[in-house]
């Protein structure tokens, strides 16, 4: 027998309550709480698995079979594995779907039988996406189904080798009484296709939106049933997306890949670091580049700093690309520990391309950029910075520091500015003049030889 009780479960979190609340205490939502049905089954005795050792289990290397995309394999850690679950997962308008029919195609191109479901457009839609990315491959099956026992019929039937499923919050299995994109709706559907992947072999990707804090909906629900779970990051203003994997059981989270959004499509960008310098100007006040690394990969980015005197009691921190309070403790140490005069001027700044730059190894760079700018003198044009900075306004060492170098001579940057320890454990890097710094005065020292002691 089954025992059937109510619940509510909040769509923004999947937290659940026993009773309806206006406010989800975990994650803040209001009016998020939706009833439903949970049917739990009476468990029956049956045949248990014996235990085995562990040196006695039989190991069977997953073949991988390319995606025609380098970045995309780059993410999965190598390719795409027969038999794994995929949750993609991003903003509205980032560029998911438009990343899946390529994917499609290509396979469908490499002689692979693919399947593309829908539960949101129809295939004329579908078509017209595809003509104008070029995918019209006849190995590329369309079905537009919403039903998760005819989306299941038809895997078995087609025994396809990729599948997609666009999206996950528009499939139901009809023999829940919730409605489609709730908690259990979701859950029980991605249950499903990952008993299909596991028992056909079939490599299946399905699509989940993101809530308005920017996770994906249920993520304590999805993030543990699948096998990887990748995030698709971009503005739909900008031509940069970045795909990243925050849990992959079959590679490495450290990778993360570039893609520019075309009118044909997304094209790979093997090589970023170039394409996020290629319109920067000449002798321009307040740029550097700044080193940061995304996954195992070190970016040459710029940053740009506008500081103007302000009329205003307050001035105004503006930081687009940079976490706004490294920003505001990069201008308490500048102004306390170096002397520039920064409480009377608003301070702008800007990483180039849309990249968010996170780690602290960019904080050298961004001081400069402002050093730069209060100044109205441009740094050198070959000269990049990397270093973490404390708050006594000394220089802390940074990881791989090497890679960052290696990048920036690779695109012709011949000096470097990096924290005194690091300077001291890195190997020579050929074609680059490598400048050990202990303070931030140092280094803007370094940066400005012949202003030696000069303050604003």
């Amino acid at each position: 027998m089954a025992k059937t009780r109510t619940r509510f479960v909040c769509q923004e979190c999947g937290a659940q309550q026993p009773r309806w609340v206006g406010r989800c205490p975990e994650c803040g939502a209001w009016n998020s709480y939706d009833e439903e049905r949970e049917v739990a089954a009476v468990a029956s005795p049956g045949s248990a698995a014996e235990p085995v050792p562990i040196t006695q289990v039989p190991v069977h290397d997953a073949v991988r079979f390319s995606s025609g995309s380098s970045e995309f394999d780059r993410v999965l850690g190598g390719g795409i594995v027969p038999g794994s679950l995929v949750l993609l997962g991003g903003e509205p308008g980032a560029g998911k779907s438009t990343l899946t029919t390529q994917i499609s195609q290509r396979l469908a191109e490499a002689g692979r039988k693919v399947l593309y479901v829908s539960g949101e457009e129809s295939p004329a839609q579908i078509r017209l996406r595809a003509e104008r990315l070029g995918a019209q491959s006849s190995g590329l099956l369309l079905l537009a189904e919403t039903d998760a026992e005819a989306i299941a019929q038809a895997i078995g039937r087609l025994r396809p080798e990729w599948v997609v499923i666009d999206s996950i919050q528009t499939i139901y299995d009809p023999r829940m009484p919730s409605a489609p994109g709730s908690m259990s709706q979701i859950r029980e559907a991605t249950a499903a296709f990952m008993r299909l992947a596991k028992g056909q072999g079939a490599a299946i990707c399905i699509v989940g939106h993101v809530t308005k804090e920017g996770t994906l909906a249920g993520p304590r629900t999805l993030e543990h049933m699948v096998d990887t779970v990748l995030y698709f990051e971009g503005d739909r203003f900008r031509a940069f997306r970045l795909l990243r994997a925050v849990k992959n059981r079959f590679g490495s989270t450290q990778e993360v890949g570039v893609f520019e959004m075309r009118s044909t499509g997304l094209v790979d960008v093997p090589d970023p670091s170039a394409l996020f310098l290629a319109e920067r100007a000449e002798n321009a006040s307040g740029s550097a580049i700044a080193v940061p690394m995304e996954g195992s990969r070190p970016l040459l980015v710029e940053v740009q700093a506008l500081v103007a005197p302000t009329p205003l009691a307050t001035p105004r921190r503006a930081a687009t690309g940079v976490d706004g309070a490294r920003l505001v403790q990069i201008l308490a140490v500048l102004e306390r520990r170096v002397g520039l005069p920064l409480s009377k001027a608003d301070v702008h700044v800007n990483v180039v391309g849309g990249l968010e730059v996170e780690e602290p190894a960019a904080d050298l760079a961004i001081a400069l950029a402002i050093g730069s700018g209060v100044r109205d003198r441009p740094l050198p044009a070959d000269l990049v910075a990397i270093g973490e900075i404390g708050l006594g306004g000394e220089l802390r060492s940074v990881t791989q520091v090497e890679p960052r170098l290696r990048e920036a001579a690779k695109l012709g940057f011949t000096r470097a500015i990096v924290p005194r320890a690091n300077a001291e454990a890195v190997k020579e890097v050929p074609q680059m003049t490598i400048v050990a710094a202990g303070r931030l005065i140092d280094a803007l020292a370094a940066a400005f030889p012949d202003s030696a002691g000069e303050q604003g």
